[in-house]
């Protein structure tokens, strides 16, 4: 099977509608592979304080990959809750999977690079011309490089993209902005699972900025880290755990409805189509979305690929013959998002 090169598609979708693009982590991998992988995740969290137990669950499942160790925790909680009722236990099972996702928010953010100027600006102005094809971006990463890239202007420039977050009020001095559904109607840049700079303080969605303050995003992150205050992260368990965080959290609540309502054409560049984001995946099939654009990494006849055609085919077979669902496929390597 031939994959499509990425620059003929986007002239092939012209012709179908508004272009959108869903991003995985294959977006930040390809820009870090020495961070961003969840190999290299593993290799760098500090396991000083997870139980013997919980880290052994890596070798057990023989991964490397948190959410995989997280999501198996919570399905034994369950099981052993429905068997025995409440016991120390399942108390054990919980604790570990909540210590996990504690776990992998600070190792993301302790690897993270520490400024915008890691970043070279040929990489810069490469992810912006890719991105700059598409009408709304949705994105299921945590880390900041989307941020980032969309805000790295030239001085005295506006920002073309919108994240929806604005000053709080007349406090121009506030050292943060914040977020609310009245002011996301022109907002084009959406967190779907939430961001290590995007914060629930229980009485508005905060989100952290360097322009305020002067003081590195990576760092101010952090600091929050060390007072126990955790970013907005939907990491854990099923689609359906995912999609009951995302439910009872306004911005989330709001970036689902968006991605629900999108039509014309969609891309998806860096992620593999797996079960447990299947809340996202139903929209496309229940939605209006008239073609489908997969971006596939090398050989399209590995078993990784083969399950992600496999999974982008069970969509639109999922669709109405009065609306059906064009699939193709495109090497995404040809993107060259980041310049190379």
């Amino acid at each position: 099977m031939a994959l499509l090169d990425f620059h003929d598609t986007l002239n092939e979708a012209k012709n179908v509608g508004p272009l959108h693009i869903l991003l995985g982590n294959g977006f930040s991998i390809a820009c870090r592979p020495n961070i961003f992988s969840y190999g290299k995740l593993f290799e760098q969290a500090n396991f000083e304080k997870i139980s013997k137990t919980a880290q052994l669950g890596f070798q057990a499942l023989n991964t490397q990959d948190f959410e995989k160790v997280i999501k198996a925790l919570q399905d034994a909680n369950k099981l052993v809750s429905n068997y025995a009722g409440p016991t120390e236990l399942a108390e054990t099972l919980a604790q570990d999977a909540a210590g996990l996702r504690e776990l992998l928010v600070q190792t993301i953010a302790a690897t993270h690079p520490a400024w915008p100027g890691e970043i070279s600006e040929d990489e810069y102005q490469a992810c912006r011309k890719f991105l700059a094809n598409f009408k709304t971006i949705y994105t299921l990463n945590y880390d900041l490089l989307l941020y980032w890239v969309q805000m790295h202007v030239p001085q005295g420039e506006r920002p073309k993209s919108d994240d929806g977050f604005r000053k709080p009020g007349d406090d121009f001095e506030s050292s943060y902005v914040v977020w609310e559904p009245s002011q996301s109607h022109e907002q084009d840049m959406w967190f779907l699972h939430g961001a290590l700079h995007v914060f629930d303080s229980g009485i508005e969605i905060k989100k952290y900025t360097w322009n305020n303050t002067g003081v590195r995003l990576i760092d101010q992150i952090r600091d929050a880290l060390n007072k126990n205050l955790f970013p907005i992260f939907v990491s854990e368990g099923t689609s359906n755990e995912k999609y009951e965080r995302v439910r009872h959290n306004d911005y989330l609540a709001k970036a689902y409805r968006s991605f629900s309502a999108i039509q014309g054409t969609l891309f998806i560049f860096g992620h593999s189509l797996a079960e447990n984001d299947d809340h996202y995946l139903r929209c496309i099939k229940r939605g209006k979305i008239a073609k489908l654009y997969v971006g596939l990494y090398g050989d399209p006849n590995t078993e990784a690929n083969k399950f992600i055609m496999r999974r982008a085919d069970q969509l639109a077979e999922g669709r109405s013959v009065k609306r059906p669902l064009a699939v193709a496929y495109f090497d995404a390597s040809t993107a060259r998002v980041w310049g190379r």
